[in-house]
């Protein structure tokens, strides 16, 4: 009787450690808040709030919670307390609007790399961006008129987040130059897609820019599976979000990945300063600009 009670204690206390969390995220006005990228602090383990603003993600109850959405105030709450999580809006300063009178007489591609061999990886929630430096003979076409993005989809219209971020003091990804989400569909296939970003106004500026991608892990991109293992004739079902983003393999100072709540730099650990060239994989984005 003790070995029982002592199985069924260790069963609980497994419980205990990992159960899934499901809530809800809110403005103040009470409207639900639709595709709130939420991490649990410190882990790779992530989830995204549906249309509706419920939620639901694997962890214990006393690990921490980070939502984070554009145009709202980024809050970190414990999991046991976030059935109902309500998000405060930013106050946006707001400039002087000025109306670009754009010939588009010229255009530009950025981003190409030699010898492309796209792949493909189902890496899980988290946010990749591509790093795009100002060059002077960009200076008569600052404008950003499109984004081009390959992909690899297995379902109809999927849907992923795309972000502008200025980039900080330390060469770090920084503000989002948005002020509200760029969500955008996906047709089905391996496709180069092309989104005209014309009505934003964004020009490159002479720091740079980084463009990322952010996958919506929500039921209208999944994908289940059902797997039979051979030797133990047990079943599973995987789940797959789609799309996959298609990355090249190319050589860098840096790669900045989203994981975890906060912005990890990749360098070459190897060399004596940490500053030399890494070979890792970036996204394959690509930017058109104009005049």
């Amino acid at each position: 009787m003790t070995n029982i009670k002592g199985v069924w204690l260790m069963l609980l206390v497994g419980f205990s450690l990992s159960a899934q969390i499901k809530g809800m995220v809110t403005d103040e006005s009470g409207k639900p808040v639709s595709y709130v990228n939420i991490w649990v602090q410190g882990e790779n383990n992530s989830t995204t709030s549906e249309e509706n603003g419920v939620f639901t993600i694997n962890t214990s109850g006393d690990k921490n919670l980070i939502f984070s959405a554009l145009g709202f105030e980024k809050q970190t709450i414990k999991a046991s307390e976030s059935g109902k999580v309500i998000l405060k809006e930013t106050a946006f300063k707001l400039d002087e609007v000025v109306v670009a009178h754009r010939l588009e007489t010229r255009e530009i591609e950025i981003g190409k790399v030699e010898n492309e061999t796209f792949q493909a990886f189902d890496n899980g929630p988290r946010i990749d961006a591509k790093f795009f430096p100002y060059r002077a003979k960009y200076k008569k076409t600052r404008y950003i008129k499109q984004v081009t993005i390959h992909t690899d989809n297995a379902i109809e219209n999927a849907t992923i987040k795309l972000h502008f971020y200025s980039v900080n003091v330390d060469g770090s990804p920084g503000e989002d130059l948005l002020t509200k989400d760029y969500i955008v569909s996906l047709r089905k296939g391996v496709l180069k897609h092309k989104f005209n970003v014309t009505d934003f106004n964004l020009r490159i500026p002479k720091n740079g820019i980084f463009v990322g991608f952010e996958k919506l892990i929500i039921e209208k991109n999944k994908q289940e599976r059902t797997v039979i293992d051979s030797n133990t004739n047990t079943t599973t079902v995987q789940k797959t979000y789609y799309p996959f983003v298609l990355y090249n393999y190319v050589e860098r100072d840096f790669l900045y990945v989203f994981s975890g709540g906060k912005w990890n730099k990749q360098t070459n650990v190897g060399s004596p300063t940490g500053t030399g060239k890494i070979k890792g994989y970036e996204p394959a984005i690509n930017l058109i600009l104009t005049n």
